[in-house]
């Protein structure tokens, strides 16, 4: 259980859960960065560029759902706060079967939703044929990652960082060592690295539901039979209909903004594409380093909205803007100073790594004020207030990535490209951060 005392114990605590979460979150880039690595080593870069550009695609299809995660953490958490156990269950259960019922519908439209995807993204020939192969087996893991989403959001809610760590270990190394049997050893390019991600879900998936049989193994065949009729209890249903609608809308226009970049990237050409994948696998990186901040203070902020207790509120944000800050500024820093050393370790290609000085230095405004937007993100999830979420998210989509995309696409230029980033991750630090005193003030 999470305690939220104004003991010295505060920092201990938050950053037991941050270091745990981090340390999980990693997992997850650390398999995209093996694919990357795998694919960027071979012979031609299609491979490369093609799982690039279908990575967008399931950015729609998976990111898009998103709040399965999100909507799971903060509620728990409030929950938690509360002491109720049958709602922390009850959470659960209701989140799992949505997640469930939405996977099993990926599978049934998987080829409308291919033909409609690669419809809509543009890529050379042998890019395209490339992600078609990676979108027709990792499309297989559907119902399993979604799940993850929910058992990653419920273990979260109630502080249980330890047993997410154990799921990501799980997933992401199995990942990898499938990827270098596919990749490398078989030979099976971008389908190896769809069949790689899709096993090691469902390797994740099983663990998870040994976990959950642990945790749960106390409740009675009674107790479960007055759960299950709450199941579909109408206010509580609806309540979680408007928060995981406001937050998917929120997600929604983050995946578009992300899914823009990479279009207008594959317009500039497959090397500037392939060097614009390279810098998001760092951004995606340290995004998962703050996120594990974000993460702690999602389940503190949602413990202390339980708990109606406002205190230590204040205190939390600053540490965790604080940490968050200085975390993307040391990622940037460090690419700024040795662009060529760290991205040598992912591509061999001199097309690609001559591109980099041009576009590495805005890491430090996108990671600078992402950084601070993450952290929000994480503090107002756990309030549920998903329509702060949601408003800040379109404004910035709205107003502040596509004037300079738009300069981008006109005068072909993969820095103005990403000056449009940094504008859409301004935006979002901003919007939020003025809705903190007023989150304050209301609590």
């Amino acid at each position: 259980m999470i305690s939220t005392s104004r003991q010295p114990g505060f920092y201990h605590q938050f950053f037991q859960l941050a270091i745990v979460n981090i340390l999980s979150n990693l997992m997850v880039p650390l398999a995209g960065l093996a694919n990357t690595a795998f694919l960027g080593h071979l012979a031609e870069i299609g491979s490369l560029a093609g799982v690039a550009l279908t990575t967008v695609l399931f950015n729609y299809i998976y990111w898009t759902f998103g709040f399965l995660r999100m909507g799971t953490t903060g509620t728990t958490a409030q929950a938690v706060g509360r002491g109720d156990r049958d709602t922390v269950l009850l959470i659960g259960l209701r989140h799992g079967l949505l997640a469930l019922a939405i996977g099993l519908l990926i599978l049934l439209l998987q080829s409308p939703l291919r033909s409609l995807g690669f419809a809509l993204l543009s890529a050379a020939p042998d890019a395209e044929a490339a992600g078609k192969a990676y979108y027709d087996a990792l499309i297989w893991g559907a119902p399993a990652t979604l799940i993850n989403y929910v058992l990653i959001g419920w273990f979260l809610g109630q502080g249980q960082s330890r047993k997410v760590l154990l799921l990501s270990l799980v997933s992401n190394a199995s990942n990898v060592l499938l990827d270098y049997e596919l990749i490398l050893r078989l030979g099976w390019e971008s389908t190896g690295a769809g069949l790689a991600t899709a096993a090691s879900q469902y390797l994740m998936l099983l663990t998870g539901i040994v976990l959950i049989a642990q945790d749960v193994q106390a409740v009675t065949v009674v107790r479960i039979r007055s759960l299950a009729a709450q199941l579909l209890d109408t206010s509580a249903v609806k309540a979680a209909f408007l928060l995981n609608r406001e937050i998917l809308i929120r997600t929604f226009a983050l995946v578009s903004t992300f899914a823009l970049f990479t279009q207008i990237s594959s317009g500039l050409g497959t090397d500037i594409l392939s060097t614009n994948a390279i810098l998001l696998q760092v951004v995606g990186l340290a995004s998962y380093f703050i996120d594990g901040l974000a993460f702690a203070t999602e389940s503190l902020a949602g413990v202390l909205l339980g708990q109606g207790n406002s205190a230590e509120l204040s205190r939390l944000l600053r540490v965790s803007g604080g940490t968050s800050l200085g975390i993307g500024l040391l990622f940037a820093i460090a690419f700024v100073l040795f662009p060529l050393p760290l991205c040598k370790l992912l591509t061999n290609h001199s097309e690609i790594l001559d591109h980099l000085p041009t576009v590495v230095p805005w890491l430090l405004p996108v990671l600078g004020f992402g950084s601070i937007a993450y952290m929000l993100d994480g503090y107002f999830l756990g309030l549920a207030q998903g329509p702060i979420l949601r408003q800040s998210t379109l404004i910035a989509a709205i107003a502040g990535f596509p004037p300079g995309a738009i300069a981008a696409w006109y005068w072909h230029s993969s820095p103005l490209l990403w000056f449009a980033l940094a504008c859409f991750m301004a935006a979002r630090a901003i919007t939020l951060g003025l809705q903190v005193p007023r989150s304050l003030r209301a609590f």
